[in-house]
């Protein structure tokens, strides 16, 4: 009769395990990912309203005491010259050549060794997956990460 086996032993031996360059492709592959999401150009910026569109507002808000003045606030202004990153470091670079700017800071190394985070729920992690080298902090999360982010989208 063979002896009991755990089964999580069992998984681990089927697993594909990526090497130390696969998963720095995997992450830079990720961070590329998340650098697609981050900010964009509106769309929606240059649509101008048609003023023949009617307008459903109050009765009251109509009478001469409730009417708001033409003059335009500077939230107007705001989302009329919105700038974005790019934009405004070539206009920063443009009014300060000279450094200190934010092209030209820089930080000391950190004295304190790097903090680990769970990538499932952030709090702190002492473990890491054996297959693709991602922390997290408890079963819960390694399940988690397993059944919806392991391996599935890049390798």
């Amino acid at each position: 009769m063979a002896g009991r086996e755990s089964f999580r032993i069992k998984d681990a031996e089927k697993k594909r395990v990526l090497d130390e360059a696969a998963r720095q492709r995997r992450a830079r592959k990720a961070l590329e990912a998340l650098e697609q999401d981050n900010f964009h150009e509106d769309p929606h910026a240059d649509l101008v309203m048609s003023k023949n569109l009617p307008k459903f507002q109050d009765e009251l808000k109509n009478t001469k005491e409730h009417r708001k003045s033409k003059r335009k606030g500077p939230e107007y202004y705001r989302a009329k010259y919105r700038k974005n990153f790019q934009q405004l470091l070539e206009e920063e670079k443009q009014l300060h050549p000279d450094p200190p700017n934010y092209s030209s800071a820089l930080a000391p190394p950190p004295k304190t060794p790097a903090r680990h985070f769970c990538a499932v729920c952030g709090n702190f992690s002492k473990y890491s997956c054996t297959a693709c080298g991602t922390l997290y902090c408890c079963i819960r999360c390694l399940t988690t990460h397993q059944d919806t982010r392991c391996l599935k989208w890049t390798a």
